[in-house]
């Protein structure tokens, strides 16, 4: 939009601040309140003092057609402003001078205001915030610092012995928001956590009241069911039809939709919903699935176009199946993003009896040698679809053939998933979810007491302590590491401890269901933080200090909850090395380079890690590091001087090599039997294990006294 010389019906407020400020990769963090009132405008201009390549002034007109009042959040409004190149503010966002905002009088509005916006450099860490609620137009403007942001996360509370146990690294995470920068949806996971952490202690609170109240306790039933099914509903109409998924998608979770296109162009369009955010009134769309049997404005021909959506972003890049770019076929979970059978010529050649040559073919083919595209959908066609969760993506299979894969993108993951929405010109037959997460009910468990982990009193000697990596919704991953590796000798005698590191989830549900069994097994961490994928390495740093302040470990070690680890066999190999200082264990990655591609899972810009090879680092599945290591995280932690990147594995290897260069004397031992894409027998660690491969391997270490993969 070109500038202008806005009228006198506007008021204007100018402020200048200093120049260093954060900033998140493309984003510039800087946030202001003001109140503003209902269906006006308001103008924003940037005024740069360095004019480079780009105009002196970039202008940005803003809506708030909805509130009374309004939070005016600086960085959401750079990453909408897609004309922005975004290397301009990486590389020097001190050009930015001055900041002018002009806002539309309104009838609304009793007089104009005009009032100074000063920005207090210590408080500018900030992405989104819930809505303010002011008393008036005329409420003061003031600037929302890092301490209010989690002000509700981290209140003093009344808590039982067995619950602040589980909250031990808790309160040392309250600077994680200082560390930010680098890592993906941070601020705004430590935003929807604190509003995540009131509703579930409220929830507390009013069981508490129940109980105390009440002789014997009414149970409810399973809130998390594994398995939803509607056949033939009355529901299915014109207008759609829609699911709901309670407590999200894991690995292994499948939507099975069966119906038949029809209606007049037979295309439809298969929606996987999140949670709405506050302030927002759609939810992020995490899959747009949409089948376009007449085809499109790009083609004529059917085609299949996947997408996401967020109101911060509005919609992704489409990937198309066929792709109109040839070569555009990338892999997800080694499955290829779109089928090289769809639109592809089929010649189909009629098959016979070969004893009496007449055509198996129905009758109504008209050309048997005719050739055609191949595509899954057909007008009028009954066809199975079946949506499946993968490691890296989703995986659509249309009649039992493999059709298409979506990678999952930055902060848009599967157990954020709480709704399917399916809509257009389709006759519905059935939906189907399984394979959904759900908790064990306790009345069914007996062995309860085998499953509950040791209480360890403060700073209790370990030779070692793991750290499992978790998410709220995989109950039944935690409940395969209990029974299986957490029931070696050393895990049960307390000179191992073991305990799953988990975020908080955006669905109630969940958290309700994941507080319940933290109070009943005492074996999980809760992290104040929602668990995007990006924030992993703020759980190896809470880790390490659980594993040097909590209690006092020789050795600390990390793993994820699919992976299995001989207990017996990683002490066994530590201790035969005796090297109690500067220890890094695993398999030692010793010449990686940064991936530079940014459809990779594992993609790093040069602006975050501008090197152009890291330093040695172990394979995430299964790692250990001395308690000097783990103790100058901490330290390191609490100075603010860790270098955060969201590979947390890499981390720990950059960490490590700056205290190298700090003086530490550092031993890399390279575990090969570590297997980080699967299992191989003989392995120390097998990573990618389903809960029943789990439950397996423990049965062949039990019978056999080796280590033998089931699959």
């Amino acid at each position: 939009m070109s500038s202008k010389n806005p009228t006198a019906s506007y008021f204007d407020v100018n402020f200048k601040f200093k120049p260093s400020f954060q900033q998140h990769r493309n984003f510039i963090f800087f946030s202001f309140l003001f109140p503003l009132p209902s269906h006006s405008c308001c103008w924003i201009s940037l005024c740069f003092n360095s004019l480079e390549s780009f105009p002196p002034t970039i202008d940005f007109v803003l809506l708030f057609p909805l509130f009374s009042t309004a939070l005016v959040n600086f960085s959401l409004i750079l990453s909408l402003h897609q004309t922005t190149p975004p290397r301009f503010f990486r590389k020097d966002p001190s050009t930015i001078q001055s900041i002018i905002l002009l806002h539309d009088k309104t009838p609304f509005a009793k007089n104009s205001l005009r009032r100074s916006i000063i920005v207090n450099e210590t408080d500018l860490p900030l992405k989104r915030v819930q809505q303010p609620v002011f008393q008036s137009p005329e409420a003061i403007t003031r600037v929302i610092s890092v301490d209010e942001l989690v002000s509700g996360l981290f209140l003093g509370r009344n808590f039982s012995n067995e619950v602040q146990s589980s909250l031990l690294t808790w309160n040392e995470m309250k600077r994680i928001v200082n560390y930010s920068k680098g890592l993906p949806n941070a601020l705004e996971a430590v935003r929807e956590a604190r509003i995540a952490w009131e509703n579930l202690m409220d929830v507390v609170v009013k069981k508490q009241q129940i109980e105390a109240n009440e002789s014997s306790v009414d149970h409810k039933g399973k809130q998390c069911p594994h398995f939803l099914s509607k056949m033939d509903d009355a529901n299915f109409g014109e207008k759609g039809y829609k699911l709901r998924i309670p407590c999200g998608l894991i690995q292994g979770s499948a939507i099975t939709i069966i119906g038949i296109p029809d209606g007049l162009s037979g295309s439809f369009r298969i929606d996987l919903t999140g949670e709405s955010v506050p302030d927002e009134s759609d939810p992020p769309i995490v899959l747009h699935y949409n089948v376009r049997l007449e085809g499109d404005k790009v083609t004529d021909d059917p085609v299949i176009v996947q997408n996401t959506w967020t109101a911060a972003h509005d919609w992704g890049e489409e990937e198309r199946c066929p792709s109109s770019t040839a070569g555009n076929n990338k892999k997800v979970d080694d499955l290829n993003q779109c089928s090289e059978k769809v639109g592809k010529i089929e010649n189909r050649r009629p098959a016979t009896n070969e004893s009496s040559g007449i055509s198996l073919w129905s009758s109504r083919v008209e050309n048997r040698t005719r050739s055609s595209p191949y595509f899954p959908f057909k007008l009028g066609y009954l066809s199975v679809m079946t949506l499946r969760v993968g490691e890296e993506g989703f995986h659509m299979t249309v009649d039992g053939k493999h059709i298409t894969s979506f990678a999952y993108r930055e902060g848009l993951e599967p157990w954020l998933v709480n709704e399917v929405r399916i809509f257009g010109d389709m006759n519905l037959t059935s939906v189907l979810a399984s394979g959904l997460p759900t908790s064990e009910d306790l009345e069914h468990i007996n062995d309860l007491d085998a499953l509950r982990v040791v209480p360890l009193e403060p700073h209790h000697p370990l030779d070692l302590f793991i750290g499992v990596f978790s998410t709220a919704n995989n109950f039944k991953r935690r409940m395969a590491v209990r029974r299986t590796w957490m029931q070696y000798p050393a895990v049960k005698s307390a000179t191992v401890a073991v305990r799953f590191f988990v975020g908080l989830h955006k669905n109630q549900i969940v958290n309700e269901e994941l507080w319940s069994e933290m109070k009943t097994y005492g074996d999980i961490q809760l992290m104040p933080f929602v668990d995007y994928y990006g924030l992993i390495t703020w759980k190896t740093v809470a880790i390490c200090i659980f594993g040097t302040e909590a209690v006092s470990a020789n050795y600390v070690m990390k793993t994820d909850d699919d992976a299995f680890v001989r207990v017996d066999e990683v002490l066994a190999t530590i201790s035969k090395e005796n090297v109690r200082k500067g220890l890094l264990y695993g398999l030692i990655n010793y010449d990686a380079q940064p991936h530079r591609n940014e459809d990779s899972k594992w993609y790093i810009s040069p602006e975050e890690y501008p090197e152009r090879t890291y330093p040695p680092w172990a394979h995430g599945p299964g790692y250990a590091v001395s308690n000097d290591i783990a103790k100058a995280v901490y330290t390191k932690h609490k100075e603010g001087t860790l270098r955060m990147i969201k590979l947390e594995d890499v981390a720990m290897g950059i960490w490590i090599s700056e205290m190298k260069k700090e003086g530490l004397k550092v031993k890399y031992m390279n575990e090969k039997r570590v297997y980080n894409e699967g299992c191989n027998d003989g392995f120390v660690v097998a990573h990618y294990q389903s809960p029943r491969e789990m439950l397996c391997l423990w049965q062949k270490l039990k019978d056999e006294g080796v280590a033998k993969c089931c699959n």
